[in-house]
């Protein structure tokens, strides 16, 4: 199997959703002037003075203040760009919980039509667009597994949003755009936001919902894991257009994950539960019927939303990252929970 070819770094990477879980953590890679994915110049697209002050650490970033959901907004951003070398982008902007589903559609998907447009007028080299794996809904069996190619069938609001970025971006592609997307699932790690908190306390305190036998099965992946493959689908010399999916070499049972944290958590000391809180599988029916019930009348609440995905397998197969990227995860779940509750503790953060 011949080797991927890799295009030199650029001489500016530009970030959107710079202060998100992810775009902390690629920002922490990609300045640190010691790691293999450092790079000269960052700018970094903030919504406010407030995020400009998040990343006032972070040596080596630019940040902006701006908006992804008007290409006005994005103005400062793409202004100025050098003229010694490349310059390219990776779009993490997005919005996953809203406070009304119509955030969906301005963020996600105008948002990413937005970044696309101004990017290629702006000459940018290539684009990143980091996506999700609801544009593909949920697995029809247990032990199915996305392909590369799946066709589309977005999981509600939030899987139409995403689905729409997509198109809009081969659209952009159609146009001249080298624009390529990953396609992450559940992904953890430092950095995290506080419902992956409430996550590992609901573990801890034996109140997390294992909906049915707990068998079906989660594909994951470790922050760094994924930005190492946003990395590698960056630089990678391939056409235009490409996707794919980044996660762990296998799925894992909802079961196996628990377990996980739970071990995690007894490593660092912490009190942890014997027994965990089962529930009917109808329950997670029940959930995502009303889920779509509400979404259909404008209003979404998370925890139905996250209820209603548990007892569904959401499993991918990375065959064509390893292939055509050299994507190689190196952090099991057993060890990416064991770093993810050590940084929590670190950070202070309560469990």
């Amino acid at each position: 199997m011949t080797a991927p070819a890799f295009r030199e770094p650029p001489v500016m990477t530009i970030v959107t959703g710079a202060t998100g879980w992810f775009g902390q953590a690629l920002l922490a890679s990609l300045t640190d002037a010691h790691g293999p994915l450092h790079r000269r110049s960052v700018r970094a697209l903030v919504s406010s003075y407030d995020g400009v002050a998040d990343l006032a650490a972070l040596s080596g970033v630019e940040p902006v203040i701006g908006d992804v959901r008007t290409t006005p907004g994005l103005g400062a951003l793409f202004a100025g760009l050098p003229a010694d070398g490349p310059v390219d982008v990776i779009h993490a902007a997005g919005v996953i919980h809203p406070v009304t589903p119509s955030e969906w559609v301005e963020v996600n998907a105008r948002g990413t039509a937005n970044v696309a447009a101004t990017a290629r007028s702006a000459g940018i080299r290539r684009l990143v667009h980091v996506s999700s794996n609801s544009p593909f809904g949920v697995n029809p069996h247990r032990g199915d597994v996305f392909r590369a190619d799946e066709p589309y069938a977005p999981y509600l609001g939030y899987g139409r949003s995403k689905m729409l970025a997509e198109l809009r971006l081969h659209d952009e592609v159609g146009r001249g755009l080298d624009a390529v997307i990953v396609r992450p699932p559940w992904f953890y790690g430092p950095h995290q936001p506080a419902r992956q908190t409430t996550f590992f306390t609901m573990v801890r305190k034996g109140h997390f919902p294992i909906v049915g036998d707990g068998t079906q099965r989660r594909s994951m992946v470790y922050v760094d894991d994924l930005v190492q493959g946003v990395i590698k689908a960056e630089l990678v010399d391939c056409p235009p257009g490409a996707g794919w999916w980044i996660a762990d070499t296998r799925p894992y049972e909802i079961n196996e994950i628990v377990a996980a944290v739970t071990g995690a958590l007894a490593a660092a000391g912490l009190g942890v539960a014997r027994r965990q809180r089962h529930v009917p599988a109808i329950v997670g029916r029940v959930a995502a019927a009303a889920d779509a019930a509400l979404q259909r009348r404008h209003r979404y609440v998370s925890q139905l939303h996250v209820l209603g995905e548990l007892g569904e397998t959401i499993a991918c197969d990375i065959s064509a990252a390893q292939r055509e990227l050299g994507y190689a995860p190196s952090v099991g779940l057993a060890e990416g929970m064991r770093r993810s509750v050590e940084w929590c503790l670190a950070e202070g953060i309560a469990l």
